[in-house]
């Protein structure tokens, strides 16, 4: 039996890996709100918006929570199609909950239907994540506490996406999207926990790429999407703010007629 390292850099991977959540869930989250302030295609592309946020935010947090993973005895790479394929899914997935619960006037068969697909999204994009290990030897999984990640996730997502219907406020999003990131968090390292390995010692090279290779310019670059993102919908104003505005633009415009 290996001994596995969750954390081969101290907390760097951890503490990054959670920022790299709330990121993610606030982007999301704050997409969802101004997807409910609109309508039509607006209001379809601040959902694809907060989908591809949040499927970004949970796929980098796993993966460089991952940068930190080791087990002794065997190297670990990644099959690269099957890692992006984790990335699509979890994109995907989590944008039918999204637009489950923008679409569904809030209703709570909506919230159920949106928090039970995004849940499932997460832990989907985790479990295939880790398909997508190559080592020397065998993973198993525990299975209450792969169910106990599963049933986390679920109800981290159905609490973000409530909070997302009924929290309108920057500072309630930010307190929420701390609470999403800890939930994603936690629920990864449920998973992780889940996993055993046993070592077949060999001199093979295994197929894929080394997590440097592949998994850290590629994180750095979603990083660079949230981060850029983040920046543009904090800039943007709000249907509410841009009415605010154009209220107080007309006295003005009569005045200087």
């Amino acid at each position: 039996m290996g001994h596995l390292d969750h954390a081969a850099f101290g907390w760097l991977t951890p503490v990054l890996s959670y920022v790299m959540a709330c990121i993610g869930a606030a982007l999301g989250l704050r997409c969802t709100v101004r997807a409910l302030g609109a309508t039509g295609r607006s209001r379809r592309n601040w959902l694809v918006t907060a989908a591809s946020a949040i499927g970004t935010g949970i796929w980098t947090m796993h993966f460089v929570a991952m940068l930190g993973f080791g087990v002794t005895g065997t190297e670990i790479r990644y099959d690269v199609p099957l890692t992006i394929l984790s990335l699509l899914v979890a994109m995907i997935v989590v944008g039918v909950g999204v637009f489950a619960v923008g679409y569904g006037g809030g209703r709570p068969r909506a919230l159920f239907l949106g928090g039970l697909t995004t849940g499932l999204g997460v832990a989907s994009m985790h479990y295939l994540g880790m398909t997508a290990l190559r080592l020397h030897g065998a993973v198993h999984y525990d299975p209450v506490l792969v169910a106990l990640s599963v049933l986390i996730a679920v109800v981290a997502a159905t609490a973000a996406l409530w909070a997302g219907l009924n929290i309108k406020s920057p500072i309630a999003v930010t307190v929420a999207s701390l609470v999403m990131g800890a939930a994603v968090s936690s629920m990864h390292y449920t998973g992780m926990f889940a996993v055993s390995v046993d070592v077949t010692p060999s001199g093979e090279v295994l197929p894929g790429a080394t997590a440097m290779q592949f998994i850290f310019p590629l994180a750095v670059g979603l990083g660079s999407y949230l981060f850029l993102t983040s920046a543009f919908v904090a800039l943007s104003p709000t249907a509410g703010e841009r009415e605010a505005s154009a209220s107080a633009q007309r006295p003005l415009e009569s005045a200087g007629r």
